[in-house]
């Protein structure tokens, strides 16, 4: 079996910064993409960020310029630094990870999210 545990999500006030954190246990074989979502209460969970393995991003314009994504392959963790965040970013973010185990079984693994709260 297959998981991803995220960490990293906190209470920052508007403006400040929090480093998402993501690592991908089990049987891994490879992981292709990588990314974050996250759901804002009474709201549907939206993308944030993508990262193949190669290293190509996309990102939601509402965090263009103030987010970046990244991973470390070895490690088969991806990050999200979150940068000059504001109120609306506020929502529990999820991670989410393509993989492949051993057995050549595919996976599209979601963990069970972080809460990032931006006070105004």
């Amino acid at each position: 079996q297959v998981q991803v545990v995220e960490s990293g999500g906190g209470l920052v006030q508007a403006g400040g910064s929090l480093r998402l954190s993501c690592a991908a246990s089990g049987s891994i074989r490879s992981i292709n993409d990588m990314g974050w979502y996250r759901q804002a209460p009474g709201k549907q969970r939206d993308l944030v960020a993508t990262i193949t393995r190669g290293g190509n991003t996309n990102y939601a314009d509402s965090v263009k310029g103030r987010f970046t994504i990244s991973r470390d392959n070895a490690k088969n963790t991806v990050y999200l630094q979150m940068n000059s965040l504001k109120p609306e970013d506020t929502a529990v973010y999820y991670c989410n990870a393509d993989i492949w185990t051993d057995l050549f079984r595919h996976y599209h693994t979601w963990g069970q999210g972080t809460q990032v709260t931006v006070s105004s």
